[in-house]
């Protein structure tokens, strides 16, 4: 019993802020691994042979992100449901992602005109989302498809690229399909799934919108949202599936 007090007493510290003598700090400090941390010093510990490697991998294939608690927002940002076709492994290098079993050409690409664009544009958030469009259309793609839309950008004037379409010829395609084509790539141009997280394909796809219509998603004196084109008021609802439970 004296032996017990006397460590007892002696773990204890002027400091209010410390927990004293640790006995198992592991019981109440995770051990786990966290990203961004250089295993070759921790916590007063060196080891030479983690110095400076990497320690934030890339996730499991499938794994998903945590985005917060909005559930709009994290339905939206789940593993696309539609799958790109076998041949984008030589024609546009996508490797290691799941392809689709259906032969037929275009085929997803064609079930994604029925997918709605889940990002719903408000009187509050209409002005935001189209200054987040311009900014995602001049870094990710003005360079090809020109200021205006009109697939005039440099490098189709300086001759390194051709066939680069113009958007208002397009605006009978589905929200979905303007995903699609953004997200595993289209014709000569590159998937940019890697670029883009889904949030701002979506994104871009309004801001596409405008040049198909000056007025789509501008806000009226009566506070609603104008402009919408044809096939973005007749296309169904993009599927959503809740997240698994339990898990």
């Amino acid at each position: 019993m004296v032996v017990a007090t006397g460590f007892i007493i002696g773990a204890c510290t002027e400091n209010p802020d410390s927990a004293g003598l640790e006995y198992m700090p592991d019981m109440y400090r995770s051990p786990a691994i966290e990203p961004y941390v250089d295993y070759g010093e921790l916590r007063g510990r060196l080891n030479p042979e983690q110095a400076l490697k990497q320690s934030a991998l890339t996730p499991p294939n499938s794994t998903i992100p945590y985005y917060g608690t909005n559930k709009e927002e994290v339905m939206m940002m789940l593993p696309y449901n539609r799958l790109a076709s076998p041949a984008f492994a030589s024609t546009h290098g996508l490797f290691g992602i799941e392809y689709t079993k259906n032969t037929t050409p275009d085929y997803e690409y064609n079930l994604a005109a029925a997918d709605k664009n889940p990002l719903l544009l408000t009187k509050d958030n209409s002005d935001m989302i189209f200054k987040k469009g311009k900014d995602l259309f001049v870094a990710n793609c003005m360079h090809c498809h020109g200021e205006k839309g009109d697939g005039n950008g440099p490098m189709v004037a300086s001759g390194a690229y051709s066939g680069v379409p113009n958007y208002a010829d397009k605006a009978m395609l589905g929200d979905g399909q303007l995903f699609y084509s953004i997200y595993y790539g289209k014709g000569a141009m590159g998937a940019h799934a890697s670029l883009l997280n889904k949030k701002e394909i979506w994104t871009l796809v309004h801001y596409i919108r405008r040049f198909q219509n000056a007025e789509y998603g501008k806000v009226s004196d009566t506070g609603a949202v104008t402009g919408m084109v044809k096939s973005d008021t007749t296309k169904a609802a993009m599927p959503l599936v809740d997240a698994p439970k339990g898990k």
